[in-house]
């Protein structure tokens, strides 16, 4: 297992649209492991392909509490089937907007399928911070950022701070 890079805003990157996957390879399997890697050492609950610089529709998930209980969740062509008219408003945070954190809401409850390692298809419910998680990769799949869900005002002054960042790492 190798911890990746992450892809930090203003990357384009993150803007793509990632493409589905076509199968379960070897490849797939080491980089699901690669991502898990990355997510833990990060330390984050989720990770999209594309915040590692891979385009592919798939997703890392471990919303368990401890180090000790680790779920890790592998989603491949992850989509939503159903969303809750509920809302319900979490801070999040992001692996590519390092330290950044704010309100969102989104749906309460989701239903999501998805297809495991295994190659089977999965459909699941989810509530809580799993369906806050959920909702906020699958997004990273369409080049969606939860900044996106913000204020203007406040998705601007996001991106001045990470373009200076990039600039200064740049000219370093």
């Amino acid at each position: 297992m190798t911890i990746r890079p992450l892809v930090i805003i203003p990357d384009s990157k993150l803007r793509l649209v990632s493409e589905p996957v076509q199968g379960i390879t070897g490849e797939i399997r080491r980089l699901a492991d690669d991502m898990l890697e990355t997510m833990y050492d990060a330390p984050g609950v989720g990770l999209a392909a594309i915040q590692i610089g891979v385009p592919i529709r798939m997703v890392t998930m471990d919303v368990s509490k401890s180090e000790d209980e680790r779920q890790p969740m592998v989603l491949i062509n992850p989509e939503i089937v159903w969303a809750s008219e509920e809302k319900r408003i979490y801070e999040e945070g992001c692996l590519s907007i390092p330290e950044y954190y704010e309100e969102v809401e989104r749906p309460d409850r989701v239903r999501f399928r998805y297809m495991d390692l295994q190659g089977e298809t999965v459909e699941q419910d989810a509530d809580g911070l799993l369906a806050t998680c959920v909702q906020h990769e699958i997004d990273h799949l369409n080049g969606v950022l939860f900044i996106d869900y913000l204020s203007k005002l406040k998705r601007d002054r996001v991106m001045t701070k990470f373009k200076k960042a990039a600039k200064r790492e740049a000219g370093a």
